[in-house]
């Protein structure tokens, strides 16, 4: 029996981890934003609006927020296909929190900068 327990077994024991491990990454927070202000957003519209996010990496990421449930996929049979991103009822939950924690953000985001700037790291210590 190994002595490391693997990522499937904390993500069991601890959803905390489990679900911002997925939200913290670079892009998923971003992509949930835009959703949640436009409702409705068809792919090459979200790759847009975000700007700096790879075709590739838009997709990862929609993939897996639907996966997670937060995201709905709805393929429209026309001509050119159509697909069309919005936000679950899940989704939906989870902005109301997350919009606290963005709004604490803009309101403190130059305090944390201007404290990164004055932060004096302390000494070294070498080793004995």
């Amino acid at each position: 029996m190994s002595v490391h327990k693997s990522k499937v077994d904390w993500a069991e024991r601890c959803p905390i981890r489990d679900v911002l491990e997925r939200m913290g990454d670079r892009w998923s927070m971003l992509v949930l934003l835009m959703l949640n202000d436009h409702q409705t957003m068809r792919f090459s519209v979200l790759k847009n609006a975000i700007g700096d996010i790879s075709q590739r990496m838009l997709s990862q990421t929609l993939r897996r927020l639907e996966q997670d449930g937060l995201v709905l996929r709805t393929a429209h049979a026309t001509v050119p296909p159509r697909v069309d991103y919005s936000l679950t009822s899940l989704g939906e939950s989870f902005m109301q929190p997350m919009r606290q924690l963005l709004n604490w953000a803009d309101e403190n985001h130059q305090l944390v900068r201007d404290a990164r700037v004055a932060y004096v790291p302390p000494p070294k210590h070498e080793a004995l």
